[in-house]
């Protein structure tokens, strides 16, 4: 079994019937069922990005931002998702970012770039990164990439949350 990176947007008002419901549930399932064009399986990519960027530029200021990316926000509480029917329970529970922190998360990705960092790949390589990973990395991390920052671009202008897990 692979672990992925999830992530979701959903509106307040959403995750509160999703609260609801797991209040009133005999086994506190939240009927949980974000619309598949409002997810996003980010595969394994971004904790690539992450241990690249910790390699090659630890200092880089891009690091926060992706982990708020995919952590989601300490005091978002969102524990009445922590029911199997929404991850296995393997990893930590889901995560949330309020509207307000996915509008800064969107901005913050909006000027990020990673061709600077992609430079570094074959120095990278050489020093075990991408160990099990068969043909050039530069395209699927920048594919990635931009889907993450399409995403919260979207959710910020839909002024939603997003609620992240790996799963």
């Amino acid at each position: 079994m692979a672990l992925t990176q999830q992530l979701a947007r959903v509106s307040p008002q959403y995750l509160e019937r999703c609260r609801e419901a797991a209040t009133v549930s005999p086994d506190g399932d939240p009927q949980w069922d974000p619309p598949e064009d409002d997810t996003l399986d980010l595969d394994w990519a971004i904790w690539e990005l992450l241990w690249f960027y910790r390699r090659m530029q630890p200092d880089a200021s891009q690091i926060p931002v992706l982990e708020q990316a995919i952590n989601g926000d300490p005091d978002g509480s969102v524990s009445f998702l922590d029911h199997p029917e929404v991850y296995d329970g393997f990893d930590a529970p889901p995560a949330l970012l309020t509207p307000a922190a996915v509008s800064q998360v969107a901005r913050d990705l909006a000027v990020m770039g990673i061709a600077p960092l992609l430079e570094t790949l074959p120095a990278y390589r050489e020093a075990g990164g991408f160990s099990g990973f068969t043909g050039e990395p530069r395209e699927y991390l920048a594919n990635h990439f931009a889907l993450l920052q399409s995403f919260y671009s979207a959710a910020s202008e839909r002024e939603m949350a997003v609620v992240t897990w790996a799963d």
